[in-house]
């Protein structure tokens, strides 16, 4: 759902909710003139000249004559940085206990006067006026901070900001969490402020839910990852590079980092892809594991508008032979919208309805919106009010926004207490049967006609005991959020795997769930801007996400709900989705010819779910995301950093979806290696393009030589696909298995295969050396070898 100026529900502004979200408006801009004074007048200050050092375990201080900053390396190479005194904790984003620093990592003193801590896999360097310098061990330099500028007001308040970095000519821009536009990050401003766009979005659409200040920068010499670690509104302009620009001298990459306070302090951390992930997975926290049934087929709307209409959905998949794990109700099923209710005229049994589906496989999940409808005699208004829950103003009132219930009030997550007492709310969702729960409106919104459609910025919020305003709490407000659930879910049923996905979040929240696009927009673009929002989430280290299939609003045309749902079924949450005025997204909708080929891509999806279960491990064990970037083993390679429209999926898949209108034959850029057409079996050789058939039954997806992929066989069984590798070429895989037992550690199966004699032989790799496969094995490949 979305405000959309209240447009597609409350039809425009003269309606009561409209009047009212008028209100609401005006009445946060007189909050905000009041709780939120004037800067006046500022002094600008810069580190000036280097005073002094003190060296400290892993690194040290650097003191100049206006500030001072402290450099910290890791162990593993990540480095933190931190001006003014600004230390890595408290934080939001990080996991918990800091890793260790490196012990043979000095503060010692460089050239021009300079200092520089040099550790084994990266060398961190600090001019005498400031500026820092990220090199590799080879002493290539990756990121150039220069000196921070900041615009302190003279009557006292936060100091504004400015950090601007250069890069490599030819480094290409990844992240800053969901952005429409991306993968790859043009030249532009980004500006970094959870948002609803007000409708149905598209790429060029920005900011949207998630926004965090992490970037990953690909170049020749190497891959980084830059966080910085403050959660105030800001701003990201970003300028690619140019060789050879002006007299032949290479123009580096730019970035600018504006931030309206708080503190000036972040992470980079330099190496291959795999790793970088890795190790931002140990700072912010390894992503929640979904269960395996959430990494199937999932079926929301917004308008179910009865439990008679759930069956009858849940009966068409069912005759039609179409898989399905869950069904998502959203706010329709409330009483009034409220959160944490049923209206029970409608769903008269929602406990014996989620029975009923369990039985046959599937699962009923809930929406959760934070905002509480203000009406005092309501159980949730009252016990919040009871415990001091609620976001309050400067003097000291309840925050009251217009959201569906109408006049509503907000949970401060920021406060442990808060979370606590939110969390425990959950139980009534678990004794109406549900099995998950997705967050929606929790950047958090407030309708409004005009401004940003959120708190005022001088509401107060507990920030863990610190204190502080909603210009430091908006971005964190739902990870707070999610937090509050997945502990909450955690303590209520802790036999059981939470399943929970946000719309609003910020770094680390893949510690408690994933992510959705939100209210993408039906058309060709919007299905465009799906694979870029899941991309470049997993490259901010959130793996779990996927689009609403079909797009959220509007009707999308046949071939248009074909191709979207054939790309959402290699997607990790493989999901459709519309809003209550929307058409339909069932598969039958469309047509048989539609049908037959929507339940050819399900019916992959099941057969691949063990690999998706395998790929959730890895990402909970290792921060790789399930899908990836061609680039992601070669980000050298130039050509596949600016390849956009298609992925992998784990090591094994290459997938190149269809995404637009009236194609059936596509160019797809392999990366280095033999790649196997899954359906014709023909064999390519990359690196290199190459044109494939993509007829309207099925997209593009091709498996490297080599690959042992596990597969669910014809008997329910996990057995391994193996693709033949190449000549003189070895290859492998890895299976986890799902034992559902939430204290149960991962067991990695690795498997080795390769050529001999013109047979492909698949071995398990033991701790005492090879065995022979002890699951069943199918091979595929080998008459092109």
């Amino acid at each position: 759902m979305n405000g959309r100026g209240l447009g597609r529900s409350v039809k425009v502004f003269g309606t009561v909710q409209g009047l009212r979200a008028a209100r609401a408006a005006w009445r946060r801009r007189r909050t905000d003139a009041w709780g939120l004074p004037a800067r006046g007048a500022e002094r600008a200050r810069v580190p000036g000249a280097v005073v002094g050092a003190e060296p400290l375990p892993g690194g040290g201080v650097v003191r100049f004559a206006r500030s001072q900053l402290r450099v910290r390396v890791a162990a593993g190479g990540s480095v933190f940085w931190g001006w003014d005194g600004a230390e890595p904790e408290p934080s939001y984003a990080l996991a918990g206990r800091l890793p260790e620093v490196d012990p043979r990592a000095g503060l010692e003193p460089d050239k021009d006067g300079g200092w520089r801590v040099v550790s084994e896999r990266v060398t961190v360097a600090v001019s005498r006026h400031g500026a820092v310098e990220i090199r590799t061990p080879g002493g290539v330099v990756l990121r150039r901070d220069l000196p921070p500028r900041w615009w302190e007001p003279v009557a006292g308040g936060p100091a504004r900001w400015l950090q601007r970095s250069e890069v490599a000519a030819d480094a290409r821009f990844f992240g800053l969490g969901g952005r429409s536009s991306g993968p790859r990050l043009r030249d532009g401003t980004y500006r970094l402020w959870n948002t609803d766009p007000r409708g149905a979005f598209g790429p060029g659409d920005d900011p949207l839910y998630i926004t965090m200040p992490v970037q990953l920068v690909v170049a020749d010499a190497g891959t980084h990852l830059a966080f910085v670690d403050n959660s105030w509104e800001g701003r990201v302009t970003l300028r690619e590079g140019e060789e050879g620009a002006g007299s032949g001298h290479d123009r580096p990459g730019t970035c600018e980092v504006r931030v309206a306070g708080g503190p000036l302090r972040g992470w980079v951390l330099v190496g291959p892809p795999a790793r970088v992930l890795r190790g931002w997975t140990a700072l912010t926290g390894a992503p929640a594991l979904p269960p395996a049934w959430a990494l199937g087929a999932q079926h929301a709307r917004w308008g179910f508008g009865s439990e008679q209409e759930v069956r009858r959905v849940v009966a068409g998949y069912r005759e039609r032979g179409l898989p399905l794990s869950a069904v998502h109700l959203d706010i329709d099923h409330y009483d009034g919208h409220r959160v944490f209710t049923v209206d029970r005229a409608r769903f008269p049994d929602l406990p014996g309805l989620a029975e009923e589906l369990r039985a046959e496989g599937v699962r009923l999940v809930s929406i959760v919106d934070p905002a509480v409808k203000a009406e005092p005699g309501g159980a949730v208004y009252d016990s919040g009010s009871a415990a001091g829950a609620f976001v309050r103003d400067a003097r000291g009132r309840e925050v009251r926004g217009e959201v569906w219930p109408g006049e509503c009030v907000y949970p401060d997550f920021t406060d442990p207490e808060v979370r606590e007492w939110w969390g425990g709310l959950y139980e009534e969702r678990l004794a109406q049967g549900f099995s998950g729960v997705w967050h929606d409106m929790n950047e958090p919104v407030s309708f409004a006609p005009f401004g940003d459609m959120t708190l005022p910025r001088s509401a107060r919020h507990v920030l863990e005991g610190h204190g502080g305003d909603h210009r430091e709490a908006h971005n964190v407000y739902g990870l707070a959020m999610a937090r509050a659930a997945y502990e909450g879910l955690r303590r209520l049923r802790p036999q059981e795997r939470p399943f929970l996905f946000s719309r609003s979040g910020w770094a680390g929240m893949q510690r408690y769930g994933g992510t959705w696009s939100g209210d993408v927009a039906t058309g060709w673009p919007g299905l465009r801007a799906s694979l870029s929002l899941v991309l470049g989430l997993g490259l901010c280290g959130v793996p779990y996400s996927g689009p609403d299939v079909g797009g959220f609003d509007g009707s999308p045309s046949p071939e248009l709900y074909l191709r979207w749902f054939q790309l959402g079924a290699y997607l990790p949450l493989f999901r459709t989705h519309a809003a209550i005025d929307a058409g339909r997204r069932e598969p039958w909708e469309f047509g048989p010819q539609v049908l037959g080929h929507a339940k050819a891509a399900m019916l992959e999806r099941e057969r691949l779910r063990p690999y998706f279960v395998t790929l959730a491990q890895l990402a909970r064990l290792t921060g790789a995301p399930y899908v990836r970037p061609l680039w992601w083993g070669a980000p050298e390679d130039r050509a596949l950093r600016d390849c956009e429209d298609a992925f992998l999926l784990g090591d094994a898949l290459l997938v190149a979806p269809v995404l637009a209108r009236g194609t059936d034959r596509r160019a797809v850029r392999l990366p280095r290696g033999r790649w196997y057409d899954t359906v014709t079996g023909e064999a390519y050789e990359g690196p290199g393009q190459v044109l494939l058939d993509a007829p309207l039954s099925r997209i593009p997806v091709l498996a490297r030589a080599g690959a042992v992929i596990p597969v669910r066989g014809e008997d329910g069984g996990t057995e391994l696909e193996v693709w033949a590798p190449a000549a003189g070429r070895s290859g492998g895989g890895l299976v986890v298995e799902d034992s559902g037992d939430v204290s149960a550690v991962a067991e990695l199966e690795r498997y080795a295969s390769r050529l001999v004699g013109g047979r492909v032989v698949v071995e398990r790799v033991a701790e005492g050396g090879v065995v022979k496969a002890d699951r069943p094995v199918r091979v595929r490949g080998l008459d092109t070898v």
